[in-house]
């Protein structure tokens, strides 16, 4: 029985490979260093995924490290960080463009091995043949400026998915707080720069990903967007009760769209008590697949691991672990059809509607 190929909703890899190899040429060597590299991927069985630009803040926050949720010793984890102030333009410009240049590098000199995918057909072709798949996402759009031109521009060099946040605010949405145990409804709804956001995202058939935004601003883009919701790497919150974590209401909404949810692997995000701990079972992001999936159904669940920017369970330790992921789903009862959906079917359908 053949194993499907993962495509993956999330990982930080071009931020790390950034800020470590200005040339990029560790990506296509196997490393001991983060959770992603070509040799990796391919070992695991990783066929793709959303390669995401994430500024960091300028100077060092509380947020950086250590993870929230790491190193605590009491039962429960309990923690509220503050998050850091809104970017200034240039600065998360002139970061992007670089993160952007990274992932073009990447892409040169794959010969073939990796492809920057703008269409839901490029995407499946890669799916069939083992190519990279990597999609441009923006982890915030603290690059694009009110007037939107930024956007286009972006678009026309390959953006095809965008985060209005990453936590901080912006210009367009408020995002939610690294915090535990606590309620994504915190903060304002989406600005009248957000709305326009959506609008114009919705025209050129970039998807919008809800992960990170708090519930007002969630529920403003599924009153405006006319695509199918998604939140690329966020869990359920009836199981883990950070923000960063799903409502049931949000599910359902989700699901009602025809949407989908990718379940992220940080282990803060997955366990009950909310501590960033390495000795996390696999069976814990099985866990939040099969309460998605009684919740949603399972054309609308997926996977969004967060690699290179999250503690991972240590038995899966980095994309090469994949298929002990896909062993734990099997014996869980995901075989077939129901399992290719999981592991990449449901983000080829989701995008092929959405993409124009």
């Amino acid at each position: 029985m053949s194993t499907p190929l993962i495509f993956d909703g999330h990982n930080d890899t071009i931020l790390r490979l950034f800020r470590n190899d200005s040339t990029a040429d560790s990506f296509f060597q196997e490393g001991e260093v983060g959770h992603i590299d070509l040799p990796r991927a391919q070992a695991g069985g990783l066929g793709g995924g959303f390669f995401a630009l994430f500024v960091p803040n300028p100077r060092k926050s509380e947020i950086d490290s250590p993870f929230p949720g790491a190193g605590m010793s009491d039962a429960v984890a309990r923690y509220e960080i503050p998050l850091p102030p809104a970017l200034e333009y240039s600065y998360a410009l002139n970061y992007v463009m670089g993160m952007m240049a990274t992932l073009f590098r990447i892409e040169d000199r794959a010969n073939g091995a990796a492809k920057i995918v703008r269409t839901a057909d490029e995407l499946a072709a890669c799916l069939a043949n083992g190519t990279l798949a990597m999609i441009l996402h923006f982890e915030g759009a603290e690059a694009i400026d009110e007037d939107l031109n930024a956007l286009r521009v972006f678009y026309a060099a390959g953006l095809r998915s965008l985060g209005l946040v990453w936590s901080r605010p912006t210009i367009f949405a408020h995002g939610v707080p690294f915090a535990f145990p606590a309620t994504p409804d915190i903060g304002p709804g989406l600005t009248d720069a957000g709305k326009r956001l959506v609008a114009a995202c919705n025209d050129l058939g970039i998807m919008l990903d809800l992960s990170h935004l708090n519930e007002k601003g969630f529920w403003d883009v599924a009153e405006l967007s006319d695509a199918p919701l998604v939140a690329t790497h966020s869990g359920v919150h009836a199981i883990c009760p950070t923000p960063r974590n799903l409502t049931d209401a949000q599910l359902d909404a989700i699901a009602q769209s025809g949407g989908v949810a990718g379940v992220n692997f940080h282990t803060g995000f997955l366990r009950a008590d909310g501590r960033a701990d390495q000795e996390t079972s696999l069976a814990e992001i099985v866990h939040h697949v099969d309460y998605m999936v009684e919740r949603m159904g399972i054309d609308h669940v997926a996977l969004g691991s967060d690699f290179d920017g999250a503690t991972m369970p240590q038995d899966l330790k980095d994309a090469a672990g994949l298929p002990k992921l896909v062993e734990a789903l099997q014996d869980r009862g995901y075989t077939g059809d129901d399992l290719t959906k999981i592991a990449h079917g449901n983000w080829v359908r989701v995008l092929r509607q959405t993409w124009k």
